[in-house]
């Protein structure tokens, strides 16, 4: 594994940074001593993502979701008419 000084990386930083995600991590040193390791993260595959829809089936919204409060609403706000 390659070490690099501050100022080496921070000259090269996208040509490190691709050399990195391709496989290739680097240390970045400070006076000849290591301060940090860059590597490529390991993403979860695609099939593996799920944002929307994580809780499907876990909660339930009721039929008067849209009109929930309205009387509440009503007497803080008025009717606006």
């Amino acid at each position: 594994m390659d070490t690099v000084n501050i100022h080496e990386a921070k000259t090269h930083l996208s040509r490190l940074i691709n050399e990195a995600v391709d496989g290739k991590p680097f240390i970045i040193a400070k006076a000849g001593k290591p301060l940090v390791q860059v590597t490529r993260l390991e993403l979860p595959a695609a099939t593996q993502q799920r944002r929307l829809g994580f809780l499907a089936g876990h909660v339930q919204v009721p039929d008067d979701f849209d009109r929930m409060g309205a009387d509440t609403i009503e007497t803080l706000f008025g009717s606006g008419s």
